[in-house]
């Protein structure tokens, strides 16, 4: 693992990393805050994955995470939206929605994106075996949120592993992939035309085939451009009512899909979320 910069920042420090992939066979660089603490300490650690066209940095310059995390005590993990470098396959119009910067946290199975669109499997299991071995977090204390795609990890990878992860939220989530334009997009491409696949990288239907967390918190702004299409975040309030899930869906007036939305609402998320990890 390379450091390629750190810096002190309310007391903790901010670093970014790169390291080899095996996941996703190229170079993947991600940032971690990690707050003060005694010696030998272990902390409990938030993920925080991106959106569409995102790298780490852009939570990093954007998010106003470190005061709430330097404060509550929690390590905060921000990794990249796809693999990159020379030979990574990207959209073959260079879209924004898919390829480079467009993961979606899902492990590809359609050629040419197999090889290195591993998202899932490095953000679930590379990437934290990693964090052990270089950081002090304890794995007994992990949570998961994320914006737009980035929500829509969050919300499956919390579903699919919900021992693993001790709070789960988002903003401005994908809830159903599978039924909106980006989804519909992103799902074959990376995983062939059979939907049967598409339901395990999808929120709304991992709930209705029986995937059960206790609550989720969503914030999600009412002037959000891509609402009504892209992310219609009704669907997942009729899923949660349906599977008996605690979901608190705060519609926010006059926010939109950017980071002023959401550094807004960070504080109030990891609060939410060191709750939960306290116990």
């Amino acid at each position: 693992m390379e450091t390629v910069s750190t810096a002190k920042a309310f007391g903790g420090t901010q670093g970014v990393y790169r390291h080899a992939s095996a996941a996703t066979g190229t170079d993947m660089t991600f940032a971690v805050y990690v707050p003060e603490h005694a010696p030998g300490a272990k902390l409990p650690v938030v993920w925080y994955l991106s959106g569409l066209t995102c790298t780490h940095a852009n939570v990093m310059d954007k998010g106003e995470y470190r005061r709430a995390c330097a404060k509550l005590g929690l390590i905060f993990v921000a990794p990249d939206t796809s693999p990159r470098g020379d030979g990574v396959p990207d959209d073959a119009d260079a879209a924004y929605d898919f390829g480079l910067g467009a993961g979606f946290y899902v492990d590809a199975t359609q050629e040419p994106f197999a090889k290195n669109y591993r998202m899932w499997s490095y953000v679930t299991e590379e990437l934290p075996a990693l964090l052990a071995a270089e950081f002090p977090v304890d794995p007994q204390r992990q949570s998961i949120l994320g914006h737009s795609m980035g929500g829509h990890g969050a919300l499956t990878i919390g579903l699919t592993y919900p021992d693993r992860y001790k709070a789960v939220s988002a903003f401005a989530p994908i809830v159903a992939p599978s039924e909106v334009p980006w989804g519909q997009k992103a799902l074959p491409g990376y995983l062939g035309e059979d939907r049967a696949a598409w339901r395990k990288h999808d929120a709304v239907a991992l709930i209705e085939d029986g995937a059960r967390v206790a609550e989720l918190l969503v914030d999600q702004g009412e002037a959000d451009n891509f609402l009504a299409a892209q992310l219609q975040p009704e669907r997942l309030e009729k899923a949660c009512a349906d599977a008996g899930i605690a979901l608190t869906l705060r519609r926010q007036p006059g926010y939109d899909h950017s980071y002023f939305f959401i550094s807004t609402f960070m504080a109030d998320h990891l609060g939410w979320h060191a709750e939960r990890l306290r116990k």
